[in-house]
């Protein structure tokens, strides 16, 4: 089976629970991923930026990959977050770090270095090279400060039979559908905006990787689900229902927007590590009052 098989449907970047001390906390891990599954996201990405990755230890993230592989025991797929902006340390990270039972690893754009197009180009394919996993491209200009653009794309997905498929959250939607249009056919194309999700799969994309399937799984995966069955008048319901959640859920940084949503739901405590902080009061408040009329919004 393909990855783009594999993968079809809602993946949803984890977010990393900390205790009050700002340690790991495992229980509250365990917790979220009994949420997102019995809400019916289709897989789970791991040590991805929204798991605040840049903060933890490598023995951390080796603690918390153990800790997911043996809570899911394969019955979905697990990808890994391994990027940066340092290619030989992002190769060594392929050897230490457990992913023997990954379905793919998920590679984010070098950040704040800024390469050009043929520095792109180089990076992924040394780094799929180097991969035992296949390599998903994961395009996030707003966070990385460098769009690899569709040509660049198109270009390593034709050169590498490693690289399988792409995270695209440019938010440039003519740029995604010159992906989609020029693609190998069995190469994966994966929404990276929640907002733009339903308008993306539209165009042919595959599915997503969200923030916002962290709390509200069960809407969130059957909207997915409806716009991939072209039942598009069920999936705007779900859309339209959501869509403040996710203006809440970015309004002034990515993960402290979800995880005052899942503290409020009560799946997590709402700790981040520094240099992130939690939400602004203002903020927070209007989360609150999402939750509480949530379920009182007709689709």
């Amino acid at each position: 089976m393909s990855l783009k098989d594999t993968l079809r449907g809602t993946g949803v970047a984890l977010v990393t629970p900390f205790t009050e001390s700002k340690e790991v906390d495992f229980d509250a891990l365990n917790n979220l991923i009994d949420f997102v599954l019995h809400g019916g996201v289709e897989y789970l990405v791991v040590l991805g930026t929204t798991g605040e990755t840049p903060t933890l230890t490598k023995q951390e993230k080796v603690d918390i990959l153990q800790f997911v592989y043996n809570k899911v025991q394969q019955t979905v797929p697990v990808v890994v977050g391994i990027g940066g902006n340092n290619t030989n340390e992002i190769i060594k990270d392929l050897e230490v770090l457990p992913i023997d039972k990954a379905t793919a690893v998920l590679s984010a754009s070098p950040y704040y270095n800024k390469p050009s197009q043929q520095g792109l180009f180089e990076h992924y394919q040394l780094f799929a090279e180097a991969s035992p996993k296949p390599v998903i491209l994961y395009n996030v200009p707003g966070r990385t400060g460098s769009n690899i653009s569709a040509e660049t794309t198109l270009r390593l997905a034709h050169a590498s039979d490693n690289i399988q498929g792409i995270k695209e959250a440019s938010g440039n939607m003519v740029q995604c559908m010159h992906i989609l249009r020029n693609k190998p056919s069995e190469f994966l194309v994966t929404s990276g905006d929640d907002h733009l999700t339903l308008p993306l799969i539209a165009a042919g994309m595959d599915g997503v990787i969200s923030v916002a399937a962290n709390c509200y799984p069960k809407e969130f995966s059957q909207m997915v689900r409806s716009s991939l069955n072209n039942e598009y008048r069920e999936a705007r319901g779900f859309h339209y229902k959501l869509l403040e959640c996710f203006d809440l859920l970015f309004a002034e940084n990515n993960p402290a927007g979800v995880k005052a949503f899942l503290a409020e739901l009560g799946v997590i405590k709402n700790h981040l590590r520094l240099p992130l902080t939690p939400l602004s009061d203002g903020v927070h408040q209007k989360i609150k009052i999402f939750i509480e009329n949530f379920n009182q919004q007709k689709l």
